[in-house]
């Protein structure tokens, strides 16, 4: 069989997975989050932070609690590492040092994962277990409550409130993300994955030399990992190392586990707003762009023309043989058009034209299908764009799921599409202009240029994979990536809860003649339009400085 033809029938096979899938969990997630009752171990929860779940929230309430809970997220997991040397279990791990803390902090409570340092060679069982892991659970749960906060914008009428983000939190974590994980890390501990609490131990000799290797629970960390769209690895070579990711089918599964609930959320959408067409339509978007980006990367890794390249049937260098071409190139579209972050390849190592298809999915504002909730709620940001776009055509006022779009909803909108490349070309602009970070470059020239605007768009996109080449373990970036993790993180909250407070206020409108069709191919077709056009108009300079000029110079 040839690698191409593998390729396509590894996507093929994902492509079912994702179908079967896509409505029971898209149900079970719109009855989750509909639910009246609370069960005994929630309760259990809600009595210990002192919340009552039947509260209804407006939007600054509800805000207020998801930048609480956030920030007594980060303070925690900061102080967890800075008193690492004195814990048990850290496996002779000294405490991580300020600012690489903060980053770290930063990183896992922003549900980006950006790593400046290597997982076996400084965390310890106690951060990995009860910070970490942690973590990749809340922080998706985070992520999750603030879409369906949007979503009961949409469906209500005549009210402010949006739920309850302490039961929409929990339920999100004790209901959807936990079980799943449990039965994915058995069928990852099945495929090889370790899960254990071994020390560090020398294997082998190599080179004159011994290695050393040490254990941990990866099989339940590595699940979450990939459920939650989080992606830091517990070693530095990530979903490339065999002890996260041994074999073909593992790596299917986990692109699987990447792809699963951001999809399915589109359904959640359609259930919850009384009309699964508009799921579909927005799903529909969601899977054209990422079958676009997908097909785009293939044919760029395989096509790439010279004689090394012929022998190995592609553009292999960076790659795992295990995974090939196919895989590998599915897993990185995966990643970089969700915030998932992991990596089972080099992206530095990619064609020059690969990583550029890498870096756009991030900075599409990866809403195709994006993160758990952080997809959902940027698709239908971008919606609301469209639906604006289409009525400025018409001469008619913009109408979306019956609440008008007006100047208000649209002020907020532009801020959310517009805080995150503000803050990717700043942090890149002054990378660049210091003398100090350029430092850090491996490479010299369009390459070199890359490594950090992806780094930055990494970061402000709560992504957290990397380019690789940029050294990121210094106090420079340290602090301004996680500044951008942070800001790329709440700041657009801010917008979404406003909007889903002034939407929920709203009175529906009825549907007529002249009302645009959501739930249309042409619609369809209309916001992936909007989307590409908005990405190029923002980012074609950079990519111009960068990816595209090393594609067209090679």
């Amino acid at each position: 069989m040839s690698p191409v033809t593998a390729g396509v029938l590894q996507l093929l096979a994902l492509i079912a997975a994702l179908a079967l899938a896509y409505r029971p969990l898209g149900d079970y997630m719109a009855r989750v989050y509909s639910s009246e009752k609370h069960y005994e171990p929630e309760k259990w929860i809600y009595k210990a932070v002192g919340a009552n779940p039947s509260a209804e929230m407006r939007w600054p309430a509800y805000l207020r609690a998801v930048l609480a809970f956030s920030a007594v997220s980060v303070l925690f997991l900061y102080l967890l590492q800075r008193v690492q040397g004195s814990l048990p279990g850290s496996l002779g791990f000294v405490s991580i040092d300020p600012d690489q803390a903060f980053n770290t902090a930063a990183s896992f409570v922003a549900n980006t994962n950006w790593q400046s340092y290597a997982g076996e060679q400084a965390m310890g069982h106690v951060v990995q277990t009860g910070g970490l892991a942690v973590q990749n659970f809340v922080s998706a749960a985070v992520g999750m409550a603030v879409a369906v906060a949007l979503v009961r914008g949409f469906a209500r009428s005549r009210t402010g409130e949006l739920g309850n983000f302490w039961a929409d939190l929990v339920r999100g974590t004790v209901r959807i993300l936990l079980p799943i994980s449990v039965i994915g890390a058995i069928v990852l501990v099945a495929c090889g994955v370790i899960q254990n609490f071994a020390g560090i131990h020398e294997v082998g000799q190599f080179m004159g030399g011994s290695q050393q290797w040490n254990g941990g629970a990866v099989a339940s960390q590595e699940v979450i990992k990939e459920l939650g769209t989080n992606g830091g690895g517990y070693f530095n070579a990530n979903s490339a190392h065999p002890f996260e990711n041994p074999n073909p089918f593992s790596n299917l599964f986990e692109i699987f586990l990447i792809l699963v609930i951001p999809f399915a959320m589109t359904r959640t959408f359609g259930k919850m707003v009384g009309s699964v067409k508009q799921g579909y339509a927005i799903l529909a978007t969601m899977g054209i762009i990422w079958l676009g980006f997908t097909a785009l990367m293939m044919w760029t890794e395989f096509a790439h023309h010279g004689p090394a390249f012929d022998v190995a049937g592609g553009a292999m260098e960076g790659k795992e043989t295990r995974f090939g071409i196919g895989g590998s190139s599915i897993f990185a579209v995966a990643t970089t058009l969700t915030s998932t972050g992991a990596v089972n390849s080099f992206h530095s190592s990619y064609t020059g034209f690969g990583g550029g298809i890498a870096m756009l999915g991030m900075q599409l504002g990866e809403i195709a299908p994006g993160g758990v909730g952080s997809g959902l709620y940027g698709m239908l940001i971008m919606a609301i764009i469209a639906v604006f776009i289409a009525g400025l055509m018409v001469g008619r006022t913009p109408e979306y799921l019956g609440k008008k779009i007006g100047t208000r909803e649209i002020k907020l909108a532009a801020c959310y599409i517009l805080i995150t490349p503000a803050l990717v070309l700043c942090f890149t602009a002054a990378a660049m202009a210091l003398p100090t970070p350029a430092d850090s470059m491996t490479n010299a020239g369009a390459h070199g240029f890359s490594e950090i605007l992806y780094a930055y768009t990494s970061g402000a996109n709560n992504n957290g994979s990397a380019f690789a080449g940029l050294n990121a373990d210094t106090q420079w970036f340290n602090s301004t990536i996680g500044i951008a993790m942070l800001l790329g993180r709440f700041l657009p909250m801010v917008f979404v809860l406003a909007l889903a407070g002034s939407l929920a206020e709203q009175k529906p409108v009825p549907e007529t003649a002249g009302t645009l069709r959501t739930d249309k191919p042409l619609y369809a077709g209309l916001l992936v339009g909007t989307i590409l056009i908005i990405t190029g108009l923002t980012y074609f300079p950079a990519l111009a400085l960068g990816p595209l000029a090393e594609g067209l110079a090679s």
